[in-house]
């Protein structure tokens, strides 16, 4: 068993061929999967997906990118929409230097408020960072010594050695993508064998970074499996092993996830 701990099925590129992405990845042994909410004003539209496939679940949040639109979105309101039964994560949010989308401190403040939610529901907080990894960090290292450990998963992990291994001793997981096949992705694998076994995640992030060797077409959650192999191939162990660990340890973070019999 796989499980794609992230990816985007309410987007426009699956509308036309949901139900035949969603059966790809029953094919290929991917037996559930996340759909991470980017705008909590669309959050619907997320929660829709979750409730029609049995195998789906979902989070809810905003995206640093959407972080100036939806300043007005309390920790309040996410705790709320968080009881649904398929709710299963906070976020994502975070920061996102690369593009800069939304004011810097939007996506602070927003940050901070998907933390406190982490923290008072209990469910992991997916994390964004790309080209912040300090102020990702500080955020992290503040909050943890304010107010204690929340669980959180540093999603589709693209930063430097350093953010990883200060998650690891904050207590977050770190999730490996697609990229983590690219010819390019050295670095990333050394950090990735480095990382301990029971922090290790693996995710699409569809339908954006689809794996070697699928670059160039829309990702979708059927890809995870070519991640899972990289990823097995970089720390020396068996594809089998790393399903099983993976698994394990999505269970163990997305705890209000009921695990599936083996035989289902």
């Amino acid at each position: 068993m796989l499980i794609d701990s992230h990816c985007h099925l309410d987007f426009p590129d699956f509308e036309a061929e949901r139900d035949a992405v969603i059966a790809r990845a029953r094919a290929a042994g991917v037996r559930l999967m996340v759909t991470i909410c980017t705008r909590v004003r669309k959050f619907d539209q997320v929660r829709a997906v979750a409730e029609t496939y049995p195998e789906v679940y979902c989070s809810v949040g905003t995206h640093p990118h959407n972080a100036g639109e939806e300043t007005d979105i309390t920790t309040a309101d996410l705790v709320e929409l968080a009881r649904h039964p398929k709710v299963v994560a906070i976020g994502e949010a975070g920061l996102d230097y690369h593009y800069d989308y939304a004011p810097r401190e939007a996506q602070a403040e927003g940050f901070r408020r998907h933390i406190r939610a982490a923290r008072e529901t209990g469910l992991p907080l997916v994390i964004h960072a790309r080209s912040a990894d300090e102020d990702v960090a500080e955020i992290l290292s503040t909050a943890h010594a304010e107010e204690g450990p929340f669980p959180a998963i540093l999603h589709c992990f693209s930063s430097g050695r350093a953010l990883a291994m200060r998650g690891v001793e904050l207590g977050l997981h770190v999730s490996f993508s697609g990229i983590l096949t690219f010819k390019s992705a050295e670095a990333l694998r050394d950090i990735a064998r480095d990382v301990p076994a029971d922090r290790l995640l693996v995710e699409t992030d569809a339908p954006y970074l689809a794996p070697v060797p699928y670059r160039g077409k829309t990702n979708e959650p059927s890809y995870v499996v070519e991640t899972a192999k990289v990823l097995a191939d970089a720390r020396g162990v068996t594809a089998e092993e790393i399903a099983r660990q993976t698994t394990d340890n999505f269970f163990r973070l997305f705890s209000k996830v009921e695990r599936p019999s083996e035989a289902a």
